[in-house]
């Protein structure tokens, strides 16, 4: 009988039918989560280790049981008792300080600066503009978070929680982690989940929007083939950007400086076994940690909440928003140039790399199948990525105080 008492099932039923339903529904989300990283291969680097996070931190247990590995309980608070977290703590809650502390995504930026050529914006600088462009979503719903919160007072978001929702729109989930975890701690399951599934969704979202934000010639505009860039050229610009960014926005430095570090380490071409280990060991390494803890947050007292819906429904918003900005200015720049440039490019601001920029292909080779734009898309990606960081940044700078 002793042994039946502490068993799963026992804890399902034990704690009123409230707690099975909640159980029940959440041990559904996570499955559904991975059906899609597996047999629909959305993102599933990170969506697989999210769902499976979310899975082992809603199996049902006592409150007092010693096989519970996640207490998000024990991060709710400004500070982080670390003699709870070290004395009762479970495994995820040790793994899940990296989170707290913003460790992770700062590396995971080391690791994308490793793998990323910014030769195409260096060689059209005015891809900056439209990575630029792109970010215009998350300002957009950043304020509806707020116009949301005036109309149903009961969801409660304030400047805090409306700047960590509006990163959704800068398309980079550690970007979005990153600020959240500062700034509104309690919404990092929600906002994760949506900032990953939006990632993993792009080519079923951005084609419709392409396509009506542009006409059938202009899709099939073929844009001349970019510049040479010279190795000085790639290694100055890390080093510039970091320069530039550090003095205009600190709270970026961070992320900012993490991933040109890399991308220096890379293109100096004398670091061979730190961009190796950069690239794959520990990219991979906190890849894993990074999304097993953040899904182990998503509980059903935090995650099954009317909030939780509206998280969803504005970071769909920002993500649509953010590419139609990108879009917007790439049709004002075809125009300017007298359809030198695609428009579709414009898309790729959002800072999904590469995934963004295979979307501009894949749709711009549709309309005329000679038509390669790969690369002049790379440059709106990667400047995607600065941009959200910047865009962070200025979220951090302005309310992590407030």
């Amino acid at each position: 009988m002793g042994f039946l008492q502490t068993t799963g099932f026992s804890a399902l039923f034990a704690q009123g039918p409230e707690f099975a339903i909640k159980t029940i529904i959440m041990l559904a989300i996570a499955c559904v989560l991975l059906y899609l990283a597996i047999a629909k291969k959305f993102e599933p680097l990170l969506l697989l280790p999210i769902a499976f996070g979310m899975l082992l931190s809603n199996l049902p247990m006592f409150a007092n049981s010693s096989a519970i590995m996640m207490h998000p309980e024990f991060f709710n608070g400004k500070e982080i008792d670390f003699g709870q977290v070290l004395h009762s703590g479970g495994l995820l809650d040790l793994l899940y300080l990296g989170v707290k502390l913003g460790i992770y995504p700062p590396l995971i930026f080391l690791g994308i600066g490793c793998m990323t050529d910014f030769g195409p914006l260096i060689a059209n600088p005015k891809s900056i503009l439209l990575g630029a462009a792109a970010q215009f979503g998350v300002f957009f719903t950043f304020i509806g978070a707020l116009v949301l919160t005036a109309i149903f007072p009961e969801i409660g978001f304030g400047v805090r929680e409306a700047g960590s929702i509006g990163i959704i729109g800068g398309a980079d989930g550690p970007t979005a982690i990153y600020v959240t975890k500062s700034l509104a701690p309690t919404l990092l399951p929600a906002i994760a989940v949506a900032a990953y599934s939006y990632m993993a969704l792009i080519p079923v979202i951005q084609p419709p929007i392409m396509k009506l934000m542009t006409t059938k010639k202009s899709r099939a505009i073929v844009m001349e083939q970019l510049r040479p860039v010279s190795r000085t050229e790639k290694i100055l610009f890390p080093v510039v950007v970091t320069l530039v960014v550090a003095l205009i926005i600190p709270d970026a430095v961070t992320l900012v400086g993490c991933l040109m570090l890399g991308n220096l380490m890379k293109e100096s071409g004398v670091c061979d076994r730190l961009v190796k280990t950069a690239q794959n060991e520990l990219m991979n390494i906190i890849t894993i940690f990074l999304g097993v803890t953040v899904g182990a947050t998503a509980t059903a007292d935090t995650f099954l909440t009317f909030g939780t819906l509206s998280i969803v429904l504005l970071g769909l918003i920002a993500f649509a928003f953010s590419t139609a900005g990108g879009l917007l200015l790439g049709n004002i720049m075809c125009w300017l140039t007298k359809g030198k440039v695609n428009p579709l490019i414009g898309s790729a601001g959002v800072s999904a790399v590469p995934m963004a920029a295979r979307v501009s292909q894949m749709v711009g080779q549709k309309e005329n199948p000679s038509n390669f734009l790969l690369m002049h898309a790379m440059g709106p990606n990667v400047a995607g990525v600065i941009g959200s960081a910047v865009a962070a940044g200025v979220f951090l700078s302005m309310f992590t105080n407030i």
